[in-house]
């Protein structure tokens, strides 16, 4: 079996959640979901996990599930193609219930462009291009 990565995000409204994910581009996998989880391609590689709170508490053990409103625990990253994909991807999950925000870190927007997107949930995608070198150069 080939390294895959599957992000898990915990949201109240799974109905929701899987409309602004579709909303960005990923793809629900019918396989993989049902009335506790949707599974959201965004490529042969990688998937983000919508778990209802319920289910995922399953996995938590002792601990308690962190209101993403108010409290972060992680940030996934995803690279864009251009900057201009990075604006479109945050444009549009502002239109369908998220938000975006750009964090100033003093790096020349010609080598990397990042934006911050919230979920409706709270959970944050950090949305970036950098302008890296082909392998080998």
């Amino acid at each position: 079996m080939q390294k895959m990565v599957f992000v898990n995000l915990p949201v109240a409204d799974l109905a929701r959640a899987t409309k602004f994910y579709e909303a960005l581009g990923f793809t629900k996998n019918p396989m993989f979901s049902d009335e506790n989880a949707s599974s959201m391609v965004w490529s042969q590689d990688i998937y983000v996990m919508l778990l209802t709170h319920d289910f995922y508490k399953k996995f938590l053990k002792q601990h308690t599930l962190a209101d993403t409103t108010q409290v972060s625990g992680t940030m996934t990253a995803f690279a864009l193609e251009s900057i201009d994909a990075v604006k479109a991807f945050a444009e549009t999950a502002k239109q369908n219930g998220g938000d975006y925000y750009h964090v100033e870190m003093g790096i020349p927007e010609s080598q990397m462009y990042e934006l911050e997107v919230t979920d409706p949930d709270g959970n944050i995608l950090s949305v970036s291009w950098m302008n890296m070198p082909e392998s080998g150069e």
